[in-house]
Order: C-alpha cells, then sequence, then structure tokens
C-alpha cells in the first residue's frame, strides 16, 4: 500500500473536484459529486454524478477500475452515502470492491447518511481520511449545504451597472447596459443556478423570459414576486412551471387563469411592506429542491434582499461608462449611517472585453461555510 502524503491528497481531491463540477445546474436537489482512485501505477478509475436519478460518482468510478480497485484509494469530495434512494448506496459497494483507503473532502449533511458512512467503511477495515481540502469541498456545494443545513437556497444577487451604479435609464431603459461578452456570462450563471427570481416591476418593464441563450445551457426555474398578483395571463413567463409568489388577496380569475398557463401560485406571510416574505419565499424554495438561487430583479427586488441580509453570493457587470441619473442599485434600500453599510469580501475580478465581471461573497456566509463540520 502506497505511504499517506498530503500534498498527493491534496492533488487528488482537486481532480474530484473537476470532476465534481461537470454536474453543475444538472444534479440539483442533489450535490455535485467527483470521484477518483488511484492504485500503486497511477489512476484507475474516475468519475461525476452527472444527472438526478444518474448512477452517483463513487459507482461509475469503480465501474471503470474494475478489478484494479483493489488496495487502491478512492478519493472523493463528499462522504459515501450509506442509504437507498434511487439508486444503491455508495459505501458498500467500496467495500465490496475492495477500496483499502477512502480520502474524502467533507461529511454528508443529508441526516440519512451524516458520518454513517465514514462508520460503515471503518468498521470493514477500510482506512478513512476526510477533510481534505474541506473549505473547497463545501464551496462548490454551497448550495446543497444551504438548503440542508439553513433551509434554503445560497443566494446570488446579479446586478448590470454603468459605473455611477446605475441599473437603467430615467425613462427604464436598460438595454443594453454591458457589452456581449457579459451577457453570455450572465446567461451561463443562469445554466449554473436552478432558479432566476425577478419582480413584477421587471416583468411589466421587459416581459422576460428568463431562458438561457447565447450559449448551451438548461433553462433555470422562473420565479416571480407578485405581491398582488398583478402578472398578466399573456406574460411570457406565464407559462409552465414558473413559480409566482404572492402576498395578498388576489383576483379568482387571475388565479384560474395563471395556474390554467401551468404556473405554480403559492401565497405566502407578507412582510411589514405588505409583499412576501422573502425568509418563507426562501423556505418554500428550498422545500421545492431549489439549491442555487440568482436574483436578478430591479431596485426593489435586489434592495430587498441587501436590506434583510439574505444574500450569500454577488455577481457585479459593470460597463466602463457614466449615465448620469438614473435607477441605481441603492434604490432599493435605505441605510442612515455608513457605519452600516453591507460588506462583501470580492473573490475576483475579471475583465470581460471591457466590461468588469465582479464576483463577491457575503462575509457571514463565507464564514457559515467555513465553519469546521465534524
Amino acid at each position: 500500500m502506497m505511504m499517506n502524503d498530503p500534498k498527493r491528497d491534496a492533488l487528488n481531491m482537486r481532480a474530484a473536484l473537476s470532476l465534481a463540477l461537470r454536474g453543475t445546474g444538472r444534479v440539483s436537489p442533489n450535490p455535485l459529486v467527483g470521484c477518483v482512485i488511484v492504485g500503486p501505477g497511477g489512476l484507475v478509475g474516475w468519475g461525476y454524478h452527472g444527472e438526478v436519478g444518474g448512477p452517483h460518482a463513487e459507482a461509475v468510478a469503480l465501474e471503470r477500475a474494475g478489478e484494479r480497485a483493489r488496495g487502491a484509494t478512492l478519493y472523493v469530495n463528499l462522504e459515501p452515502c450509506r442509504h437507498h434512494g434511487r439508486t444503491p448506496p455508495c459505501a458498500p459497494r467500496i467495500i465490496g470492491a475492495g477500496i483499502a483507503r477512502v480520502v474524502a473532502g467533507m461529511a454528508d449533511p443529508d441526516p440519512r447518511t451524516a458520518g454513517g458512512g465514514f462508520a460503515m467503511m471503518r468498521e470493514a477495515g477500510v482506512e478513512v481520511t476526510q477533510g481534505v481540502l474541506e473549505y473547497r469541498c463545501r464551496f462548490i456545494n454551497r448550495g446543497f449545504l444551504s438548503r440542508v443545513e439553513r433551509k434554503r437556497p445560497w443566494v446570488t444577487l446579479k446586478m448590470a451597472a454603468t459605473l455611477d451604479g446605475n441599473m437603467a435609464m430615467p425613462s427604464g431603459e436598460s438595454r443594453w447596459i454591458t457589452n456581449s461578452f457579459s451577457r453570455v456570462r450572465a446567461h451561463l450563471l443562469r445554466d449554473a443556478n436552478d432558479a432566476v427570481m425577478v419582480g413584477i416591476g421587471t416583468v411589466s418593464a421587459d416581459d422576460p423570459l428568463l431562458t438561457v441563450r447565447d450559449t448551451d445551457g438548461r433553462d433555470p426555474i422562473p420565479v416571480v414576486l407578485d405581491p398582488s398578483l398583478r402578472m398578466p395571463p399573456s406574460a411570457r413567463l406565464a407559462r409552465d412551471g414558473t413559480i409566482i409568489f404572492y402576498s395578498r388577496e388576489a383576483p379568482a380569475k387571475t388565479l384560474e387563469a395563471l395556474r390554467a398557463k401551468g404556473c405554480i401560485l403559492y401565497e405566502v406571510e407578507a412582510d411589514r411592506t405588505g409583499r412576501p416574505s422573502l425568509e418563507s419565499v426562501l423556505e418554500k424554495l428550498a422545500h421545492q429542491g431549489v439549491n442555487n438561487l440568482l436574483i436578478e430583479g430591479g431596485p426593489g427586488v435586489l434592495g430587498s434582499f441587501l436590506a434583510g441580509r439574505l444574500f450569500d453570493g454577488l455577481a457585479l457587470f459593470l460597463a466602463p461608462r457614466f449615465s448620469g441619473k438614473g435607477h441605481g442599485i441603492g434604490d432599493g434600500f435605505v441605510l442612515d449611517r455608513l457605519a452600516d453599510a453591507i460588506g462583501v469580501r470580492v473573490e475576483s475580478i475579471r475583465d470581460l472585453d471591457g466590461d468588469l465581471w465582479l464576483e463577491g461573497v457575503n462575509p457571514c456566509s463565507r464564514d457559515w461555510l467555513s465553519a469546521r463540520r465534524g
């Protein structure tokens, strides 16, 4: 058996993480999982979870490895499951394949496994090492972990603005603030998220589709915040699968017409302004299996999430121009003191043919992800 080497463990875990990311936007509500199996002579098997109901990463890797798995080391970013779901559990299969050592990035928070997979393998004589690149493993599955541990999706605010912070001109014109490279990246964000949310103001002004265009991808679930249920059945979002949240008494005729179009309607409790309570909305979406939620609304919806500190990630696209007085990022919320300003930890800034793409994380969300679990 090979001697344990932390550097080699980290290198192979990075390979497993790269494989896991191939399932982005395809496996929710399941987590992203990648796996590599390494024998004395090198790589003998690899796999990732590619679709809901499909084989798990460990099963794919073991199938590729065959008999070469006996005595080898298996690397996986998430604890192998021990429960029967749509597919058989992975921990017993790993034991049966004769794997000598398992290196895992983190424990599975799903109560059906929650350390039980590790315990099962150890009892069978498999050496188990856990916690390798744990933060990276938690970060790629931030949506899954948020839904399981916090009972709400991971929320990313997407904004496109000029250098002076405007998202639209006084007339409401906003097409196009950013360039085509930024728009393609924005559509890739839609593909990576399970659902995309706007408010009724955006529906009224733009009549959006909220589909993935300009690139190959999967359309997210459209979600609309519509307090008084004003969305007309003629809107392009009035279609099968669109989720609409309302918080006030709605006309029976509108309810009937939107349901006939295939929309899913939820009446939720109102906040102090009469709008749908964002906490209730997020809880309901998590219950529906949404791991990752992208907010694409105007200043009102974005401001509500900012003011409530109910966001986790930020995707800000800045166009290198000034547009004067307009509708800005800060229009949707008011703070009295600079000391109350909402901070973001900047993770990356990239050039998109002149536009700037800034990615950030709410420091509180990062602290939650960084907290070491058992």
